[in-house]
């Protein structure tokens, strides 16, 4: 019995495509219902049913697009009509035959050429930057609550000795913490706006507003070491003095207390949709988004004080989430995810 010519490139054949991590059923329609396993050793199996070679390389494409390290590739067999089982004579032509026998597993590619890290650079590149912002929000803004205190918590400040070269560190410590902000959305926005673009424009006009009254309360305390230090012990400047810490007390209801409620509430939304990070963070932010807003309600009307214990259990889930979002980001980066599709890997 004479052998059939077989060109590879136009037999449809079933695969197995090996990637590294693990993939949730979620994933099956995007990959248009191919079947997934999950292996214990950290990786998914992509079965295919039975393709020709341009539908492998669209295959392939997918996974190039959405950044999954490519391990192997591995025929399982054809499912071409009449195909014979076994053959021992060659074909006249020069043309590659290939017909596989029963049960045959041939190994046909091995692990691609680009590393991983080469990969996931301009997402990871992406996570990162958000990340190290959102850690620069707590370094530069838990240390400024200390110092700028001399000037919120003494009425005379503006009349007595001062502690002038504190309380302006403090001050650029908030500015650095206003920049950080607006920085962490701007940075999240390109990715997570594949999500919902007008949830994301509404989580960097949040970020954009606490900055910029976070700027003004910055301000008005600038201006207490200003007059303090050209006015003297002027006793009329007092009531100037308290009006400005005054307008610095509001700042920080409207700023620092009340936007990170509705910036949880947003970013929140998106990261847990997307799956960019693991779902009980941003998990956090949903649950303490209303928390906060609650807390800093009842203080501007008076029902609740700023420093009560109240205020102190609805401010900890928001701190753990912002915390703990930007240590992922910065260490682990993003987790694959539909939306990222697309974002090429750049060298």
């Amino acid at each position: 019995m004479n052998a059939r010519s077989v060109d590879r490139d136009d037999t449809p054949v079933e695969y197995e495509v090996r990637v590294k991590g693990h993939l949730d059923s979620r994933w099956a329609a995007w990959f248009e219902g191919l079947s997934l396993t999950n292996e214990h050793d950290g990786t998914t199996v992509i079965r295919t049913r039975t393709v020709d070679q341009a539908a492998l390389h669209g295959l392939l494409q997918k996974l190039r697009d959405l950044a999954l390290p490519l391990l192997a590739i591995t025929q399982t067999g054809t499912t071409k009509p009449g195909q014979p089982a076994s053959n021992t004579n060659q074909p006249a032509s020069n043309t590659p035959t290939f017909i596989p026998k029963e049960d045959q597993t041939v190994k046909t590619a091995t692990q691609t050429p680009t590393t991983d890290h080469v990969r996931m650079d301009p997402l990871r590149k992406t996570a990162m930057v958000a990340g190290i912002l959102y850690l620069i929000t707590f370094v530069s803004s838990i240390p400024a609550l200390f110092l700028i205190s001399p000037v919120l918590n003494d009425p005379h400040y503006i009349t007595g000795p001062g502690a002038d070269s504190t309380v302006i560190f403090g001050c650029f410590l908030d500015l650095v913490n206003a920049v950080s902000a607006v920085g962490t959305a701007v940075a999240l926005f390109p990715v997570v706006k594949r999500q919902n673009e007008g949830i994301a424009l509404g989580f960097v006009t949040a970020r954009m507003f606490e900055a910029a009254v976070i700027v003004i309360g910055v301000v008005s305390l600038l201006a207490v070491v200003t007059l303090r230090q050209n006015g003297g012990a002027d006793p009329a400047l007092v009531p100037v003095g308290q009006a400005l810490v005054a307008v610095r007390d509001w700042t920080f209801i409207l700023g620092p207390s009340l936007v990170p409620g509705v910036s949880g509430l947003l970013l929140g939304y998106l990261m847990y949709r997307s799956g960019l990070v693991p779902r009980v963070i941003p998990l956090l932010g949903l649950i303490g988004g209303p928390l906060m807003l609650s807390s800093t309600f009842s203080t501007m009307f008076g029902i609740n004080e700023g420093l009560s214990v109240w205020s102190g259990l609805a401010t900890l889930p928001i701190f753990v989430w912002e915390l703990s979002l930007g240590v992922w980001m910065a260490v682990k980066g993003f987790k694959p995810s539909p939306i990222t599709t697309g974002q090429m890997r750049t060298a």
